[in-house]
Protein backbone atom coordinates (compact mmCIF):
# COMPACT_ATOMS: atom_id res chain seq x y z
CA UNK A 1 0.00 0.00 0.00
CA UNK A 2 2.68 2.36 0.22
CA UNK A 3 3.27 2.64 -3.65
CA UNK A 4 -0.14 3.76 -3.61
CA UNK A 5 -0.12 5.99 -1.22
CA UNK A 6 3.14 7.68 -3.11
CA UNK A 7 0.67 7.44 -6.24
CA UNK A 8 -1.96 9.13 -4.99
CA UNK A 9 0.23 12.16 -3.00
CA UNK A 10 2.17 12.64 -6.71
CA UNK A 11 -1.03 13.35 -8.77
CA UNK A 12 -2.57 15.40 -6.04
CA UNK A 13 -5.99 13.49 -6.22
CA UNK A 14 -8.67 14.85 -4.73
CA UNK A 15 -10.73 12.43 -2.10
CA UNK A 16 -12.56 10.66 -4.57
CA UNK A 17 -9.88 10.22 -7.13
CA UNK A 18 -7.59 8.96 -4.23
CA UNK A 19 -10.28 6.50 -3.70
CA UNK A 20 -10.52 5.38 -7.35
CA UNK A 21 -6.55 4.85 -7.38
CA UNK A 22 -6.84 2.63 -3.85
CA UNK A 23 -9.45 0.76 -5.31
CA UNK A 24 -7.47 -0.07 -8.37
CA UNK A 25 -4.51 -1.18 -7.04
CA UNK A 26 -6.96 -3.12 -4.29
CA UNK A 27 -8.70 -4.81 -6.25
CA UNK A 28 -6.52 -6.66 -9.16
CA UNK A 29 -5.16 -9.35 -7.64
CA UNK A 30 -1.84 -10.41 -8.51
CA UNK A 31 -0.63 -14.40 -8.27
CA UNK A 32 -0.06 -15.77 -4.72
CA UNK A 33 3.10 -17.84 -5.51
CA UNK A 34 0.76 -20.54 -4.20
CA UNK A 35 -0.10 -23.58 -6.57
CA UNK A 36 -3.27 -24.17 -4.33
CA UNK A 37 -4.71 -20.84 -5.18
CA UNK A 38 -5.05 -21.80 -8.91
CA UNK A 39 -8.08 -20.94 -10.22
CA UNK A 40 -9.58 -19.66 -13.59
CA UNK A 41 -12.69 -18.23 -15.17
CA UNK A 42 -13.91 -18.47 -18.69
CA UNK A 43 -14.83 -15.90 -20.39
CA UNK A 44 -15.82 -14.99 -24.28
CA UNK A 45 -14.48 -11.87 -26.36
CA UNK A 46 -17.21 -9.81 -28.12
CA UNK A 47 -14.39 -9.72 -31.35
CA UNK A 48 -15.40 -13.10 -32.32
CA UNK A 49 -18.55 -12.12 -33.20
CA UNK A 50 -17.32 -8.36 -34.85
CA UNK A 51 -17.82 -9.21 -38.58
CA UNK A 52 -13.85 -7.46 -38.85
CA UNK A 53 -12.60 -10.67 -40.49
CA UNK A 54 -12.96 -12.31 -44.05
CA UNK A 55 -16.41 -14.25 -43.85
CA UNK A 56 -16.87 -13.45 -40.26
CA UNK A 57 -20.35 -12.99 -38.96
CA UNK A 58 -21.67 -10.02 -37.35
CA UNK A 59 -23.62 -9.82 -33.95
CA UNK A 60 -25.02 -6.39 -31.96
CA UNK A 61 -23.52 -5.98 -28.50
CA UNK A 62 -27.35 -6.82 -27.14
CA UNK A 63 -27.17 -9.40 -29.59
CA UNK A 64 -23.78 -10.96 -28.53
CA UNK A 65 -24.67 -10.68 -24.68
CA UNK A 66 -27.59 -13.19 -25.32
CA UNK A 67 -25.03 -15.43 -27.37
CA UNK A 68 -22.46 -15.29 -24.71
CA UNK A 69 -25.34 -16.86 -22.42
CA UNK A 70 -26.67 -19.35 -24.53
CA UNK A 71 -23.09 -20.65 -25.22
CA UNK A 72 -22.40 -21.15 -21.50
CA UNK A 73 -20.34 -18.14 -20.44
CA UNK A 74 -20.96 -16.26 -17.24
CA UNK A 75 -17.92 -13.89 -17.93
CA UNK A 76 -17.44 -11.37 -20.74
CA UNK A 77 -14.86 -9.00 -22.77
CA UNK A 78 -16.23 -6.75 -24.89
CA UNK A 79 -14.41 -4.56 -28.02
CA UNK A 80 -14.19 -1.09 -26.75
CA UNK A 81 -14.31 0.44 -30.37
CA UNK A 82 -16.92 -0.13 -33.13
CA UNK A 83 -18.32 -1.69 -34.06
CA UNK A 84 -19.39 -2.69 -30.25
CA UNK A 85 -18.82 -0.40 -27.38
CA UNK A 86 -16.94 2.53 -28.55
CA UNK A 87 -17.13 5.37 -25.81
CA UNK A 88 -18.21 7.87 -28.67
CA UNK A 89 -21.25 6.34 -28.91
CA UNK A 90 -22.21 5.19 -25.74
CA UNK A 91 -24.15 8.06 -23.36
CA UNK A 92 -24.95 7.78 -19.69
CA UNK A 93 -27.75 6.38 -21.09
CA UNK A 94 -26.61 4.04 -23.57
CA UNK A 95 -24.11 2.75 -20.78
CA UNK A 96 -26.54 2.33 -18.13
CA UNK A 97 -28.60 0.33 -20.37
CA UNK A 98 -25.72 -1.95 -21.43
CA UNK A 99 -24.95 -2.87 -17.66
CA UNK A 100 -28.47 -3.37 -16.93
CA UNK A 101 -28.41 -6.00 -19.71
CA UNK A 102 -25.27 -7.48 -18.41
CA UNK A 103 -26.81 -7.94 -15.10
CA UNK A 104 -30.19 -9.17 -16.41
CA UNK A 105 -28.08 -12.15 -18.09
CA UNK A 106 -26.41 -12.51 -15.13
CA UNK A 107 -22.90 -12.13 -16.79
CA UNK A 108 -20.16 -10.23 -15.64
CA UNK A 109 -17.53 -7.60 -17.83
CA UNK A 110 -14.58 -9.48 -17.14
CA UNK A 111 -12.24 -6.28 -18.87
CA UNK A 112 -12.76 -3.44 -21.28
CA UNK A 113 -10.64 -4.40 -24.81
CA UNK A 114 -9.09 -0.93 -25.97
CA UNK A 115 -6.86 -0.75 -28.69
CA UNK A 116 -3.75 1.52 -28.20
CA UNK A 117 -0.28 2.20 -30.20
CA UNK A 118 1.49 4.44 -28.46
CA UNK A 119 3.96 5.52 -31.32
CA UNK A 120 1.60 5.65 -33.87
CA UNK A 121 2.02 8.88 -35.98
CA UNK A 122 5.29 9.44 -34.59
CA UNK A 123 6.76 10.36 -37.72
CA UNK A 124 4.64 13.56 -37.43
CA UNK A 125 6.36 15.32 -35.34
CA UNK A 126 4.17 18.29 -33.46
CA UNK A 127 1.38 15.93 -33.27
CA UNK A 128 0.35 14.97 -29.36
CA UNK A 129 -0.16 11.71 -30.25
CA UNK A 130 0.44 10.28 -27.38
CA UNK A 131 -1.26 12.77 -25.21
CA UNK A 132 -4.41 11.36 -27.61
CA UNK A 133 -3.75 7.71 -26.46
CA UNK A 134 -4.19 8.74 -23.20
CA UNK A 135 -7.14 10.66 -23.43
CA UNK A 136 -8.71 8.19 -25.12
CA UNK A 137 -7.89 5.38 -22.53
CA UNK A 138 -9.35 8.08 -20.01
CA UNK A 139 -12.29 8.00 -21.71
CA UNK A 140 -12.18 3.61 -21.84
CA UNK A 141 -11.32 3.84 -17.70
CA UNK A 142 -14.34 6.32 -17.37
CA UNK A 143 -16.47 3.39 -19.56
CA UNK A 144 -15.22 0.73 -17.85
CA UNK A 145 -16.24 2.47 -14.58
CA UNK A 146 -19.97 3.19 -15.73
CA UNK A 147 -20.01 -0.46 -16.91
CA UNK A 148 -19.10 -2.07 -13.93
CA UNK A 149 -15.73 -3.32 -14.76
CA UNK A 150 -12.11 -2.40 -13.34
CA UNK A 151 -10.11 -3.45 -16.26
CA UNK A 152 -9.03 -1.96 -19.40
CA UNK A 153 -7.02 -3.96 -22.08
CA UNK A 154 -4.32 -1.60 -23.55
CA UNK A 155 -0.77 -2.19 -26.29
CA UNK A 156 1.99 -0.50 -26.16
CA UNK A 157 3.13 0.29 -29.51
CA UNK A 158 4.59 -0.88 -33.49
CA UNK A 159 7.99 -0.31 -33.97
CA UNK A 160 7.97 2.58 -36.58
CA UNK A 161 10.72 2.31 -39.37
CA UNK A 162 13.78 5.26 -39.55
CA UNK A 163 12.92 6.57 -35.94
CA UNK A 164 15.34 5.57 -33.30
CA UNK A 165 14.19 2.89 -30.74
CA UNK A 166 14.91 4.20 -27.85
CA UNK A 167 12.27 7.03 -28.56
CA UNK A 168 9.90 4.83 -29.81
CA UNK A 169 10.26 3.56 -26.09
CA UNK A 170 9.88 6.74 -24.23
CA UNK A 171 6.71 7.80 -26.35
CA UNK A 172 5.36 4.04 -25.25
CA UNK A 173 6.86 4.43 -21.30
CA UNK A 174 5.07 8.24 -21.57
CA UNK A 175 1.87 7.18 -22.87
CA UNK A 176 2.02 4.43 -20.44
CA UNK A 177 2.74 6.83 -17.75
CA UNK A 178 -0.32 8.86 -18.26
CA UNK A 179 -2.89 6.66 -19.37
CA UNK A 180 -2.11 4.78 -15.81
CA UNK A 181 -2.74 8.14 -14.05
CA UNK A 182 -6.15 9.08 -15.94
CA UNK A 183 -7.23 4.96 -14.87
CA UNK A 184 -6.44 5.60 -11.52
CA UNK A 185 -8.99 8.08 -11.33
CA UNK A 186 -11.77 5.75 -11.91
CA UNK A 187 -10.38 2.86 -10.17
CA UNK A 188 -9.48 1.05 -13.02
CA UNK A 189 -5.64 -1.28 -14.09
CA UNK A 190 -4.58 -1.46 -17.06
CA UNK A 191 -3.32 -4.66 -18.49
CA UNK A 192 -0.64 -4.34 -20.91
CA UNK A 193 -1.17 -7.06 -23.34
CA UNK A 194 1.88 -8.55 -24.95
CA UNK A 195 1.33 -8.23 -28.17
CA UNK A 196 2.76 -4.68 -30.06
CA UNK A 197 6.30 -4.70 -31.10
CA UNK A 198 7.48 -2.89 -28.00
CA UNK A 199 8.70 -4.56 -25.09
CA UNK A 200 6.93 -7.84 -25.97
CA UNK A 201 9.47 -10.54 -24.60
CA UNK A 202 8.69 -10.97 -21.40
CA UNK A 203 12.15 -9.68 -20.30
CA UNK A 204 11.34 -6.11 -22.16
CA UNK A 205 7.93 -6.19 -21.12
CA UNK A 206 8.96 -7.27 -16.97
CA UNK A 207 11.39 -4.10 -17.38
CA UNK A 208 8.89 -1.55 -19.16
CA UNK A 209 6.70 -2.06 -16.24
CA UNK A 210 8.85 -2.01 -13.78
CA UNK A 211 10.15 1.70 -14.91
CA UNK A 212 6.46 2.60 -15.55
CA UNK A 213 6.32 1.88 -11.52
CA UNK A 214 2.29 2.13 -10.95
CA UNK A 215 0.23 0.04 -9.32
CA UNK A 216 -2.68 0.17 -11.68
CA UNK A 217 -0.09 -0.57 -14.91
CA UNK A 218 -0.11 -4.47 -15.09
CA UNK A 219 -0.06 -6.97 -17.68
CA UNK A 220 -2.09 -9.39 -19.64
CA UNK A 221 -0.12 -12.31 -19.99
CA UNK A 222 -0.93 -14.19 -23.35
CA UNK A 223 1.08 -17.20 -24.28
CA UNK A 224 0.34 -17.34 -28.53
CA UNK A 225 2.88 -14.16 -28.80
CA UNK A 226 5.96 -16.38 -27.31
CA UNK A 227 5.18 -18.89 -29.09
CA UNK A 228 5.42 -16.97 -32.67
CA UNK A 229 8.69 -15.77 -31.19
CA UNK A 230 9.36 -19.56 -31.50
CA UNK A 231 10.16 -19.38 -27.33
CA UNK A 232 10.67 -23.31 -25.88
CA UNK A 233 8.65 -24.57 -22.96
CA UNK A 234 11.10 -24.00 -20.42
CA UNK A 235 10.90 -20.08 -21.89
CA UNK A 236 7.65 -20.01 -21.93
CA UNK A 237 7.28 -21.05 -18.21
CA UNK A 238 10.36 -18.94 -17.71
CA UNK A 239 8.59 -15.44 -18.68
CA UNK A 240 5.17 -16.64 -16.84
CA UNK A 241 7.37 -17.43 -13.67
CA UNK A 242 9.36 -14.09 -14.35
CA UNK A 243 5.76 -11.61 -15.16
CA UNK A 244 4.18 -13.10 -12.43
CA UNK A 245 4.30 -9.69 -10.28
CA UNK A 246 2.49 -8.32 -12.89
CA UNK A 247 0.30 -10.18 -14.32
CA UNK A 248 -3.67 -9.88 -14.05
CA UNK A 249 -5.06 -10.94 -17.48
CA UNK A 250 -4.59 -13.44 -20.38
CA UNK A 251 -6.49 -14.01 -23.31
CA UNK A 252 -6.50 -17.21 -25.15
CA UNK A 253 -6.37 -18.29 -29.04
CA UNK A 254 -5.03 -21.24 -30.59
CA UNK A 255 -2.96 -21.50 -34.33
CA UNK A 256 -1.40 -23.76 -36.60
CA UNK A 257 1.44 -22.71 -38.91
CA UNK A 258 0.64 -23.05 -42.76
CA UNK A 259 4.04 -22.74 -44.68
CA UNK A 260 4.86 -20.16 -47.37
CA UNK A 261 7.01 -20.36 -50.63
CA UNK A 262 7.45 -17.42 -53.10
CA UNK A 263 8.41 -19.09 -56.64
CA UNK A 264 11.94 -18.02 -58.10
CA UNK A 265 12.02 -18.20 -62.18
CA UNK A 266 15.94 -18.06 -62.48
CA UNK A 267 15.98 -21.08 -59.93
CA UNK A 268 13.00 -22.86 -61.23
CA UNK A 269 12.30 -23.80 -57.40
CA UNK A 270 10.70 -21.88 -54.42
CA UNK A 271 11.96 -19.86 -51.45
CA UNK A 272 10.73 -20.07 -47.82
CA UNK A 273 9.09 -17.52 -46.74
CA UNK A 274 7.68 -16.44 -43.21
CA UNK A 275 4.56 -19.11 -42.18
CA UNK A 276 1.32 -17.57 -42.12
CA UNK A 277 -0.72 -18.20 -38.59
CA UNK A 278 -4.61 -19.36 -39.17
CA UNK A 279 -6.66 -19.80 -35.62
CA UNK A 280 -8.18 -23.12 -34.82
CA UNK A 281 -9.94 -24.03 -31.56
CA UNK A 282 -8.36 -24.38 -28.44
CA UNK A 283 -5.92 -27.77 -28.45
CA UNK A 284 -6.10 -27.77 -31.99
CA UNK A 285 -2.83 -25.87 -32.67
CA UNK A 286 1.11 -24.95 -32.13
CA UNK A 287 -0.02 -23.00 -28.81
CA UNK A 288 1.53 -24.95 -25.59
CA UNK A 289 -0.94 -24.23 -23.54
CA UNK A 290 -0.22 -27.36 -21.48
CA UNK A 291 2.87 -25.45 -20.39
CA UNK A 292 1.47 -21.88 -20.41
CA UNK A 293 -1.46 -23.17 -17.86
CA UNK A 294 0.62 -25.12 -15.69
CA UNK A 295 2.88 -22.15 -15.32
CA UNK A 296 0.35 -19.89 -14.14
CA UNK A 297 -0.85 -22.82 -11.99
CA UNK A 298 2.40 -22.53 -10.63
CA UNK A 299 2.33 -18.92 -9.78
CA UNK A 300 -1.01 -19.07 -8.31
CA UNK A 301 -2.91 -17.28 -10.44
CA UNK A 302 -6.70 -16.66 -10.15
CA UNK A 303 -8.55 -14.55 -12.88
CA UNK A 304 -10.52 -14.99 -16.07
CA UNK A 305 -9.21 -17.02 -19.23
CA UNK A 306 -10.67 -15.10 -22.11
CA UNK A 307 -11.30 -16.83 -25.24
CA UNK A 308 -11.14 -14.71 -28.60
CA UNK A 309 -11.30 -15.32 -31.92
CA UNK A 310 -10.17 -12.50 -33.65
CA UNK A 311 -8.49 -13.88 -37.04
CA UNK A 312 -9.54 -16.25 -40.00
CA UNK A 313 -10.80 -18.85 -38.25
CA UNK A 314 -10.64 -22.86 -39.63
CA UNK A 315 -14.37 -23.88 -40.31
CA UNK A 316 -15.09 -19.88 -41.59
CA UNK A 317 -17.02 -17.51 -39.41
CA UNK A 318 -20.81 -18.59 -39.95
CA UNK A 319 -22.67 -18.06 -36.75
CA UNK A 320 -22.31 -22.26 -36.17
CA UNK A 321 -18.98 -21.98 -36.72
CA UNK A 322 -18.25 -19.30 -34.13
CA UNK A 323 -21.24 -20.91 -32.02
CA UNK A 324 -19.39 -24.35 -31.66
CA UNK A 325 -15.66 -23.03 -31.50
CA UNK A 326 -16.76 -20.87 -28.58
CA UNK A 327 -18.61 -24.10 -26.53
CA UNK A 328 -15.04 -26.19 -27.19
CA UNK A 329 -13.09 -23.38 -25.53
CA UNK A 330 -15.53 -24.37 -22.39
CA UNK A 331 -14.91 -27.71 -22.72
CA UNK A 332 -11.00 -27.63 -23.24
CA UNK A 333 -10.93 -25.76 -19.99
CA UNK A 334 -12.73 -28.14 -17.62
CA UNK A 335 -9.51 -30.01 -16.91
CA UNK A 336 -7.99 -27.07 -15.74
CA UNK A 337 -10.92 -26.52 -12.90
CA UNK A 338 -12.45 -23.52 -15.03
CA UNK A 339 -15.58 -23.10 -13.40
CA UNK A 340 -17.85 -20.37 -14.65
CA UNK A 341 -18.33 -18.98 -10.66
CA UNK A 342 -14.40 -19.62 -9.87
CA UNK A 343 -13.73 -16.26 -9.19
CA UNK A 344 -14.82 -13.03 -8.29
CA UNK A 345 -16.25 -10.58 -11.07
CA UNK A 346 -12.90 -8.50 -10.26
CA UNK A 347 -10.25 -11.17 -10.14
Amino acid sequence: MKNVTKLVAALGFCALGSVAALHAARAQQRPTGRARDFQVRPALHSIGYAGLWRGQAFLSVDDFLVKAKQLGYDAVALMAKRPHVSPFDYDDNARKALRQKMERLGLKLAFLAGYTDFTVGMERQGIPYVEMQAVYVRELAKLAHDLGTDMVRIFTGYEQTGIPYETQYGAVLEGLKMAGREAARYGVTLAVQNHHDIALHHDAMYWLLKEVNMPNVMAGWDAWSPTMEGQTQEQIRAGVRKMQPFIVNTIAADYVKLPRFKYEPGLTNYAPQETVMRAVPMGKGVVDYKTFFGALKEIGYHGYITYEMCSILDGGGSIENLDRTARAFLEYMKPYGASRAAVSANP
